[in-house]
C-alpha cells in the first residue's frame, strides 16, 4: 500500500480525497499545519505528497521547496490559485504535477498514478545501473551478473519488486499488495517458501537478508 501525504488546509475536501484514494489502496495522511507537514515528512517515510499552495503560516511553494531541498519524492500541487506565475514557479521548485481546483477526483488518481510510474522507472533504472542484477518486465527476465534466473511468475514479480527497493526493507504486506501474481490471501509463511526458492535459484542465500518480524532485504 502507497502512503501519501495530502498537506490541505480544507479538510472537507481533504475527506472526500481521502475516501476516494482509499478504493485504489492508497493510505493517506492529511496534515493542514504545512510546518508539522514538513516534520512529519523527516520521520516517516512516503511516496508521494498532494500539496495545496494557500495554506496557513506557510505559502504552499515555500513547503515545495522546502520539501524538495531535502527529498526527491513526487509532488503533485493541488491548487485553487489560477495565476500561470505560480504553476511556473511551483514546477521551476521541483512539482511534478500541477492540478488546478476544481477538480473530478478521477483526475488526481490517474496523474498520482502517472507521478508514481515515473518515480519508479528512474528508480529502478538508477538501481540496476549500481546492480548486478538487470531487470526486463517486459520479457520477465531477470540476470543476475548476467546469468538468467529461471523463476515462476510470482518469484520474477517478488524478485523484481526487491530489485526496485534494493538496499532497503521490504515487508511481506508490501509483496503481498505490489506483487499481482501473488494472492492477498496468502500467508507469510508462503511467501517466505517462495524467497527461499529464489534465494537458491540464486545461488547466494546471503543476497537477500531476513529483517526479523518484518520482511526481507535485497543487499546491494
Amino acid at each position: 500500500m502507497q502512503k501519501i501525504l495530502m498537506i490541505e488546509d480544507d479538510l472537507e475536501l481533504a475527506e472526500i480525497l481521502t475516501e476516494y484514494l482509499e478504493q485504489f489502496e492508497f493510505e493517506v495522511i492529511t496534515e493542514d499545519d504545512p510546518f508539522k507537514a514538513v516534520s512529519i515528512l523527516k520521520l516517516e517515510p512516503f511516496d508521494l505528497v498532494i500539496l495545496d499552495l494557500t495554506l496557513p503560516g506557510m505559502d504552499g511553494l515555500e513547503v515545495c521547496e522546502a520539501i524538495r531541498e531535502r527529498q526527491d519524492i513526487p509532488i503533485i500541487i493541488s491548487s485553487a490559485r489560477s495565476d500561470v506565475t505560480d504553476k511556473i514557479k511551483a514546477l521551476e521548485l521541483g512539482a511534478d504535477d500541477y492540478l488546478p481546483k476544481p477538480y473530478d477526483p478521477r483526475e488526481l488518481e490517474a496523474r498520482i498514478n502517472s507521478v508514481l510510474r515515473r518515480y519508479e522507472a528512474k528508480s529502478e533504472a538508477k538501481s540496476e545501473s549500481k546492480s548486478d542484477f538487470k531487470c526486463d518486465k517486459s520479457t520477465m527476465v531477470i540476470t543476475y551478473k548476467g546469468r538468467n534466473i529461471d523463476l515462476t511468475n510470482a518469484e520474477f514479480g517478488i524478485l523484481s519488486y526487491m530489485i526496485s527497493k534494493q538496499g532497503l526493507v521490504v515487508s511481506r504486506e508490501d509483496l503481498i499488495h505490489n506483487v499481482n501474481a501473488i494472492n492477498e490471501d496468502s500467508s507469510n509463511k508462503s511467501i517466505d517458501v517462495m524467497v527461499g526458492r529464489i534465494r537458491n535459484k540464486l545461488g547466494d542465500k546471503t543476497l537477500i537478508e531476513s529483517v526479523r518480524g518484518v520482511g526481507y532485504k535485497l543487499l546491494k
